[in-house]
């Protein structure tokens, strides 16, 4: 059973069999949203998602940066990414037309930062999301 079921722009249904919250910006203690942290946060969700789907590709949606008009600090200017990261299992039907439909699927586990902690479901997600190339970026495997 998933948790929710997102349709792409090109009509692909997929489960969302698992899904991570955490804040973008929790757990800093000092310094400023800047491109530098903000790589990190980003490099350490790709990491964790591989740790934890190691047979599974990950894929980056880019997400969106703001540049509000404050202070440049050491680490340069002021960089604000979405205040939640999200980390998510996806599956759906096979890529490969060939392969059985009822043994095999296609999956990918997606990174993405939105501005709530809504549940991205049917057409209601994120353009960003609901853009993911599947056909490029999934790939299938047998249960």
């Amino acid at each position: 059973m998933s948790l929710a079921r997102v349709v792409l722009t090109s009509g692909r249904s997929l489960d969302l069999s698992e899904l991570r919250l955490s804040s973008t910006y929790g757990g800093v203690l000092e310094g400023y949203p800047c491109r530098p942290l903000n790589e990190m946060k980003i490099k350490s969700l790709v990491i964790a998602a591989e740790s934890a789907h190691p047979a599974t590709p990950v894929h980056l949606v880019p997400p969106p940066r703001e540049y509000p008009d404050q202070y440049a600090g050491a680490f340069g200017p002021v960089e604000v990414l979405p205040p939640v990261a999200c980390v998510g299992a996806f599956h759906s039907t096979a890529l490969d037309r060939d392969h059985d439909p009822v043994l095999h699927r296609s999956a990918l586990t997606v990174i993405w930062f939105q501005p709530t902690t809504q549940v991205p479901s049917g057409f209601d997600a994120a353009d960003a999301l609901r853009e993911v190339d599947w056909e490029g970026l999934a790939q299938d495997y047998e249960l």
